[in-house]
């Protein structure tokens, strides 16, 4: 029996356990972990004069939301970016950019992200001369919304040495019309552009992730998974990590994975002895991440079937099949989990069946390896069931179906898309699919995602798929708890039994009691991260 005085009783509310598990009105922290959770009478003994005490007056206090799936330290540098991601007109956007170019010195890059050209009245990618225009002292690179393409104007192609004689690199492509390049650039030729960027420093990249968990905590956020750290600039965006550990800027519970392939990064973190699981609460390496294909959005997701109107596009293969069977059994053997970016089901069959390859015959000891498929989004049934049988997690992204959806049925159609993303079946095949929002590629709002998982509704109130929504009780168990079993951490996190670890999200509202619509209005009040408040919006703690 716990005799100890608790550190922080949070009490008077709906205290939600873990799905099965139900709910209490008060839950007590000691030493970072739950030691107690019941009615408010029964915790009163805890309560000492050096409690900390937090009144929910009937919000919800649910598990730590766990992001499985975010480019964390991608969202902190990017707040500084031209933030494209709810322009509608064409002219508005190029407007955005030419304001910062205005500002910038000669020759100092300008980049913007998340533009949907779905979404433009223009329906199409600006053009480089466009952003020629209204940047014309600078190179400028903007990204779509997916982050899979972007478009290059004249001066950020000449950096990059691309002109209408570049060959188009393996696993990606450079866009011509009429013989000239209209500045897109697609997948892996994107990389054209990376390499010519000068390097953030450590302290910058330090400083990324550090605006990236402040703005995840503001979010009520207590874990994230960073799903390739080494996008932009390798091993040093590891360092970033480090030394803000350091600094004692940690806020959050961080899950990294090393950018895999030919990143020339896994090679450094096997030297140095890096592998799956190693660190501890706060920060752990995680799985090596591969890509296999691209975004539905932008119709490089790799596909059995064209995309409408387009009988000659499957999407795009990053690798051929036996490359990526070798990277996946090398990192198997070495004894690495593994989680791979496919999105489309010709990009799923091919992963799976690389993860089939490497854990051959013995199923029975290897299926516990929980290599990943991140995102999974248009699979068929048999892949459903050979992911069962070998035990590959799927990660994905239901925000993807609210904030994309409707272009879904435009390029894939309604039949397909009604099935994409499907929650449900994962849950139900035991998969423990947890819930993401792929950010910078969508929004980190985390109510969005909930909303979607409970409803299947597109922002425009279209519903496909009625047959994968969750309940909100098993919508919130795939942010918390299915997060944790996908990093090998369910035994200390994703729910609020005792001794787990004192992650609690405290929302301004009883989710549980509102219509599913005002989910979308709500957000967090208090991000509880062992037991210390880490964000407070109503300053109630001091």
């Amino acid at each position: 029996m716990v005799t100890a005085k608790a550190d922080l009783v949070m009490r008077g509310g709906k205290v939600f356990l873990g799905l099965g598990s139900g709910f209490t009105e008060s839950v007590a922290i000691w030493g970072g972990r739950v030691i107690a959770h019941g009615s408010d009478s029964e915790l009163e003994g805890l309560v000492g004069a050096n409690t900390r005490l937090i009144e929910l007056n009937g919000r919800l206090a649910a598990p730590g939301l766990n992001d499985a799936h975010q480019h964390l330290m991608s969202v902190g540098l990017g707040l500084s970016e031209v933030d494209c991601k709810t322009d509608t007109q064409l002219q508005a956007m190029l407007a955005k950019i030419k304001a910062r170019a205005d500002k910038a010195k000669p020759g100092e890059w300008i980049f913007g992200r998340g533009y949907d050209h779905f979404e433009l009245d223009s329906k199409r990618h600006p053009f480089r001369e466009e952003l020629d225009m209204v940047a014309p002292n600078n190179p400028v690179y903007v990204k779509r919304t997916c982050g899979h393409m972007g478009v290059a104007n004249s001066a950020a192609l000449k950096l990059a040495k691309i002109d209408e004689d570049t060959e188009q690199p393996d696993g990606g492509h450079i866009e011509s019309q009429n013989g000239k390049l209209t500045g897109l650039l697609q997948e892996r030729a994107q990389e054209l552009i990376t390499k010519v960027l000068s390097d953030h420093t450590i302290d910058a990249l330090a400083e990324g992730a550090r605006a990236g968990q402040q703005h995840n905590l503001a979010l009520g956020f207590t874990s994230v998974t960073d799903p390739g750290v080494g996008l932009r600039q390798g091993y040093d965006e590891w360092l970033g990590y480090q030394q803000l550990r350091r600094q004692g800027g940690f806020g959050l519970r961080m899950h990294l994975m090393p950018l895999a392939g030919a990143s020339g990064w896994p090679d450094r973190a096997m030297d140095l002895g890096l592998m799956t699981g190693d660190g501890d609460e706060w920060l752990r390496v995680g799985p090596m991440k591969l890509f296999t294909d691209g975004s539905a959005g932008g119709k490089t997701a790799a596909m059995f079937d064209p995309y409408l109107g387009e009988p000659e596009n499957r999407g795009i293969m990053i690798y051929e099949d036996q490359q990526l069977f070798d990277y996946v059994r090398d990192y198997h053997d070495r004894g690495y989990q593994v989680a791979a970016h496919a999105i489309g089901d010709r990009a799923i069959e091919q992963i799976l069946t690389a993860y089939e390859l490497a854990i051959g015959n013995d199923v029975e000891t290897q299926s516990n390896r929980r290599h990943r498929i991140e995102h999974c989004g248009f699979l068929n049934a048999d892949q459903l069931a050979r992911m069962q049988r070998i035990g590959v997690l799927p990660a994905p992204q239901s925000i993807f179906m609210y904030e994309f959806g409707d272009l879904y049925v435009d390029v894939l159609g309604e039949d397909l898309s009604a099935k994409a993303y499907p929650f449900r079946s994962f849950l139900e095949a035991g998969l423990h699919p947890s819930a993401s929002s792929d950010a910078p590629v969508s929004s980190t709002n985390p109510f969005q995602n909930l909303y979607s998982m409970v409803t299947r509704k597109t922002k425009r109130g279209t519903l496909l798929g009625a047959n994968e929504a969750l309940s909100l009780e098993e919508a919130l168990h795939c942010y918390s708890y299915c997060g944790a079993y996908g990093s090998f951490e369910e035994d200390i996190k994703g729910t609020l039994k005792q001794g787990q670890l004192g992650d609690v999200t405290v929302f301004d509202r009883d989710l549980f009691t509102v219509e599913p619509e005002e989910i979308l209005e709500a957000s967090a009040d208090l991000a509880v991260v062992g037991g210390e408040i880490m964000f407070d919006r109503q300053a109630e703690a001091a």
